[in-house]
C-alpha cells in the first residue's frame, strides 16, 4: 500500500505487505517523518490508499465512502491518542460512554451484561481508577488518570482492533510499566489486535512483533521487521 497527497510525487508511506493475526500485538518504531502517523490513519481508515489495498475484518477499506469508513472506525476499531483527546466538560464517566454514541455495535456489545454506563465503570476499575473519580470533571484528573480513561473509552463495546498512537510519550519509566501492564491485560481479556506506536524501544520486548518504518534512498519510504 502506498499514500501520497494529491500533487506530491514522492510517498508519504509505501508497503509491500503487511499482514497481522486476530489477537496479534505489534510494536511499530520509526523516526519523525518516517510514516507512522500516516499508518494508522490508513488503518483506521483516515486516509484511503493512493495505490495497493488496506483490508480490516474482510473488509476493503477504499471500497467504503468517507462516512462509511468512519462507521467501520467507530464500530470495530478504538484508538488511544498521544493528547489522548479526552472532552473537557464531560465527566470521566461521560468521555468512556461517549464511544457507544456513534456506534449502535459497540453500544449493544456494551449492553450484553451491563448498561453502557455500568459496563464504563467496570472498565474504570479495571484500570485503577475508583468510583470518587467518575463523576468528576475528567480535565481534574491527573495526566495518568486521563489517560487510563482513553484507554477505557477505547475498550469499550469491544472492538476487534486497538490502535495506539505514542500514548506513554508523557509518563516516567514506573508509570509507563504499570500503563503497560493494564493495556495488555485488558487487550488480552478482550482479544483485541493490539497496534502500538511508540519511540521507546525499550517497549518492544513486550511484543508479538516489531516493524520498523524507516527512510531509504533519497527519502523513499520502507519497512523493515
Amino acid at each position: 500500500m502506498r499514500f501520497r497527497w494529491p500533487g506530491q510525487t514522492e510517498d508519504l508511506l509505501s508497503i509491500d505487505d503487511l499482514r497481522l493475526s486476530a489477537g496479534e500485538h505489534l510494536f511499530v518504531r520509526g523516526a519523525s517523518g518516517s510514516g507512522k502517523t500516516t499508518l494508522l490513519n490508513m488503518l483506521a481508515g483516515v486516509h484511503a490508499p493512493t495505490s495497493g489495498v488496506v483490508r480490516l475484518l474482510g473488509t476493503d477499506l477504499a471500497e467504503l465512502s468517507t462516512s462509511r469508513r468512519d462507521q467501520f472506525r467507530a464500530d470495530h476499531i478504538g484508538v488511544i491518542f498521544q493528547q489522548f483527546n479526552l472532552l473537557p466538560y464531560l465527566s470521566t464517566l461521560e468521555n468512556v460512554t461517549l464511544a457507544c454514541s456513534f456506534s449502535d455495535r459497540k453500544k449493544a456489545r456494551a449492553s450484553e451484561n451491563a448498561d453502557p454506563t455500568a459496563t464504563a465503570r467496570e472498565l474504570l476499575k479495571a484500570l485503577n481508577l475508583g468510583e470518587p473519580l467518575h463523576d468528576a470533571a475528567v480535565n481534574k484528573l491527573s495526566v495518568g488518570q486521563q489517560q487510563r480513561v482513553a484507554v477505557a473509552r477505547a475498550l469499550i463495546g469491544g472492538p476487534e482492533i486497538l490502535i495506539a498512537d505514542e500514548p506513554t510519550s508523557a509518563l516516567d519509566a514506573n508509570n509507563r510499566n504499570r500503563f503497560m501492564d493494564l493495556l495488555f491485560r485488558e487487550a488480552e481479556a478482550q482479544n483485541c489486535t493490539l497496534i502500538f506506536v511508540s519511540h521507546d524501544p525499550q517497549l518492544a520486548d513486550r511484543f508479538d512483533r516489531t516493524i520498523e518504518l524507516r527512510t531509504v534512498d533519497d527519502d523513499e519510504l520502507g519497512m523493515v521487521s
